[in-house]
């Protein structure tokens, strides 16, 4: 039997909706349950947005302590983002609040935009990020109504492709540094092509050597847990 206590690393395929303390949360209810111990650490190495699908790397026992140097791998993530409309979050997490034209926009203009985001660059966070500000969550701030000032992060992006035949939905995969906002990139996307833009769908497929294909469904992990 494993000993989960000693550490183990599990990937996981992030169900749509579900924080990334809600896949935590389960797994280390049935780890207590199934070792009959009312303690276990239990841990992720980089959140997911709830509306985002895909790989959460999850530590347990002693591998919480390797946390730190799981998240500093570099991201892939696929999508798309829908031109012409803007949230407030810059997903579907809140309605669309703007509309914007998008028959000026050409591939050509979509192209030189991906290829402008190649390299090391600042990048603003949304107001609705986990991001701390004077000890509070950035999002309880803006939800609350409030003014939120945030600070830019040095971010990369490795590589940036995209399919423009589904338009003004727009296919995308990018590689990038620890700590980059995909909803941002969405935002920033729309303004720099004159019109705006939202990320309706998100999915991270690697994260440093960890890959997709390798991770479980939680029902999946929590059935073989059971068996074991």
């Amino acid at each position: 039997m494993i000993d989960y206590l000693e550490g183990i690393t599990v990937l996981i395929d992030k169900p749509y909706k579900w924080t990334s303390f809600d896949v935590v949360n389960k797994m280390r209810w049935h780890l207590k349950q199934k070792l009959g111990i009312k303690k276990i650490k239990v841990g992720h190495a980089g959140t997911l947005d709830p509306l985002a699908t895909g790989l959460l790397i999850i530590c347990i026992g002693k591998d919480t302590k390797k946390i730190d140097s799981f998240m500093g791998g570099m991201k892939t993530y696929t999508g798309t983002f829908l031109l012409g409309k803007t949230t407030p979050c810059y997903d579907l997490e809140q309605d669309f609040d703007a509309e914007y034209p998008t028959e000026h926009i050409t591939s050509e203009e979509i192209q030189k935009v991906v290829e402008g985001f190649i390299g090391v660059q600042e990048q603003m966070p949304p107001i609705f990020s986990a991001k701390q500000v004077d000890g509070k969550r950035a999002y309880d701030l803006a939800r609350a109504g409030k003014a939120v000032e945030l600070k830019t992060n040095t971010i990369e992006i490795h590589s940036f492709t995209v399919d423009t035949s589904r338009f003004p939905e727009i296919d995308f995969e990018i590689s990038c540094s620890k700590g980059t906002y995909i909803r941002s990139i969405a935002n920033d996307f729309g303004e720099k092509l004159n019109s705006g833009a939202t990320l309706i769908a998100l999915r991270r497929t690697k994260s440093g050597d960890f890959d997709i294909k390798n991770a479980f469904e939680v029902e999946k992990w929590i059935a073989e847990l059971k068996n074991s």
